[in-house]
């Protein structure tokens, strides 16, 4: 594609977009934006970007799409927007930012996708490659466009990327050099209509994968094992259950292809989700050529994510975990299945299309002792407790309240779980301003 003869519509400007419209304008490209929001933070891009040259389209954006040749969408930004069902009838090209950046890409690249634990297994990765001395920089959905790396990346870095579901929408000659899939579970069904398209979603990502690659796979997970059918990348797989080709448990070690590894009480992270996340990541690092020893150091040394079952404070003999991150039920089960303690559970915020009958299911079988739901899914909530015969709950409408109402509630010894299985957009930005807001509301309990 010869950039500096098309010309170019960015539609949204959060850090994707600002990202895309600078790598377009650097490369000589005509580029011009729209967005949709407004916030203090948005019109500050905004001046940044028409600054640097750029064009705001304001309230023309149909207008300004007539005289577009592609237009490049955010990953906010669904596939069936009204403005991109338009470019798509008036024939435009669509990319999403995560396929504009790796058209500019001339280094190997590898990709982690699922429905949970993205983050923490390419934090893991990146963690490996700093012991190992490889070059790399973490870019995707974890925050960091790639878009916006693409200097450092041809520059001899090695990209390790998280990739969502919304980024899948709009990929087309997106090739990874490893891919990898960590697990399955209905999550974005209010974006995506339905687990199946989810599913479809999420097999894009080895669309374009040939001989030469490698597609690691959960072979755990029923559906992702189901994706090796018709692959024609070399498959390495993952378990927590079997012997395989590829990163396995045995006993108590984590093997490769019949080495050892490491130990799990070398792990730093506790909880059967983590070690899974780990054997991914023993996979992906092997494949790169990474030795034992450094993947050894690496993970006994690893401290987890922000955000995601991250201990804030011991109050008054109760411990809080912060799990902001856990934005869907099978992540909060995770969470959930990892406390060893009675725990009392923070629950609720934007609901994202899922049912929660199997999560209160869940909950009662276990260690959870009483329920706080707070949010818009509250009572959608309360409704799949009384169906699943969960009783221990009580529901707010205030976020502060609900923290203050978890610690009443939990016994000394005990422990207090945010952990929401819903996205934050009800009233937070994001995931991270969520649990900062929980982290800081803990930190002045007294």
């Amino acid at each position: 594609m010869d950039i500096k003869r098309q010309k170019f519509m960015v539609f949204g400007v959060s850090k994707s977009g600002v990202a895309a419209v600078k790598l377009l304008l650097k490369a000589g490209a005509s580029c011009c934006f729209y967005e949709q929001l407004s916030s203090p933070k948005i019109e500050k891009s905004k001046e940044e970007l028409v600054a640097l040259g750029a064009v705001d389209v304001g309230e023309k954006a149909e207008e300004a799409l007539d005289r577009v040749d592609i237009l490049v969408l955010s990953p906010g930004v669904a596939i069936n927007h009204p403005l991109a069902v338009r470019a798509k009838k008036t024939g435009k090209r669509i990319l999403g930012e995560l396929e504009l950046g790796y058209l500019f890409l001339k280094t190997p690249l590898v990709a982690v996708t699922g429905t949970n634990g993205k983050t923490t297994t390419i934090t893991m990765i990146g963690s490996v490659l700093d012991h190992a001395k490889v070059p790399h920089e973490l870019v995707g959905n974890i925050g960091n466009p790639l878009s916006g790396k693409i200097d450092e990346l041809n520059a001899g870095a090695l990209a390790v990327t998280e990739v969502s579901s919304f980024q899948l929408e709009t990929v087309h000659a997106f090739t990874p050099h490893i891919a990898c899939i960590l697990n399955l579970s209905p999550d974005h069904l209010e974006r995506h209509y339905s687990y199946e398209n989810y599913i479809y979603l999420k097999k894009r990502i080895l669309k374009n994968m040939r001989e030469s690659e490698y597609a690691v796979l959960n072979y755990d997970d029923e559906t992702v094992r189901g994706f090796a059918d018709d692959q024609r990348a070399k498959i390495v797989w993952f378990s927590l259950q079997e012997r395989v080709y590829g990163a396995y448990k045995n006993g108590e070690e984590i093997f490769f292809n019949d080495q050892p590894v490491l130990r799990l009480d070398e792990l730093s992270l506790g909880g059967e989700h983590n070690v899974q996340n780990a054997l991914a990541c023993v996979a992906v690092c092997k494949l790169l050529g990474v030795e034992n020893e450094a993947i050894r150091a690496a993970l006994t040394d690893f401290k987890g994510v922000r955000h995601r079952i991250e201990f804030v404070k011991t109050v008054d003999g109760v411990n809080f975990y912060n799990d902001s991150k856990g934005t869907n039920t099978g992540s909060t089960i995770s969470a959930v299945l990892s406390m060893k303690r009675p725990t009392v559970l923070i629950l609720g915020g934007k609901d994202k299309g899922e049912e929660y009958d199997e999560l209160f299911r869940i909950l009662k079988e276990n260690a959870v002792t009483h329920a706080v739901l707070v949010g818009e899914s509250r009572y959608k909530m309360m409704d799949a407790a009384a169906r699943s015969g969960f009783e221990r709950i009580t529901v707010t409408g205030d976020f502060e309240g609900a923290i203050r109402i978890a610690k009443m509630f939990c016994e000394p010894g005990g422990n207090v779980l945010f952990s929401p299985a819903c996205a934050s957009f009800d009233m937070f930005e994001n995931y991270e301003e969520r649990g900062e807001k929980f982290c800081k509301i803990v930190g002045e309990l007294t």
